[in-house]
C-alpha cells in the first residue's frame, strides 16, 4: 500500500518507492536530498539517493520537484518473540495475538533478538522486518 506525494514535499529521512518507473518498487529511506534552482530550461530538479529498507541497495533518482511519487504506508507494530532460529524469527503481535514468521531483521539488532523479548516490527508492502528491540 502506498499513497502519492509530491517529490518536493519529501526530505531526508522520508520514505519513497523506487525506482519510480519500475513495476516492482522497493520501499526506501531517503539519505541524500538536493534541489537545484529553476533555470532557463525548466523547473527545479530534486536529486535524491535512497537506501532500500529490505535490500540495503542505493537507489538514485532525479526528477522535477513537482513530480508525483509513491510513498509507502508503514505499519509500525509491537510483538513478542516466541522462537528464533538462524533464519526465521516467530513473532506474536501484542494487539491481535497473531503469530507469524519474520525472515528479515535490521543488522544492528539481529544478534540481540532473543526469545521472550518485545520487538518493533514494520509491515511494508506485504513484507515484514524487525527494526528494534523494545525495552
Amino acid at each position: 500500500m502506498s499513497k502519492p506525494s509530491e517529490l518536493g514535499a519529501l526530505k531526508i529521512g522520508s520514505y519513497i518507492l523506487l525506482p519510480v518507473d519500475a513495476t516492482s518498487q522497493e520501499p526506501c529511506k531517503i539519505v541524500e536530498y538536493d534541489t537545484s534552482k529553476p533555470g532557463k530550461h525548466g523547473a527545479a530538479k530534486a536529486r535524491i539517493v535512497a537506501v532500500g529498507i529490505f535490500d540495503k541497495k542505493k537507489y538514485p533518482h532525479v526528477s522535477p520537484v513537482s513530480a508525483q511519487v509513491q510513498v509507502p504506508l508503514i505499519d509500525k507494530r509491537v510483538g513478542s518473540v516466541i522462537s528464533k532460529t538462524e533464519s526465521v524469527v516467530q513473532v506474536m503481535d501484542s494487539e491481535t495475538f497473531e503469530v507469524f514468521d519474520v525472515y528479515q531483521i535490521e543488522e544492528e539488532v539481529a544478534d540481540k533478538v532473543a526469545q521472550g523479548q518485545d520487538v518493533e516490527y514494520w509491515k511494508v508492502m506485504d513484507r515484514t522486518i524487525i527494526v528494534r528491540i523494545k525495552s
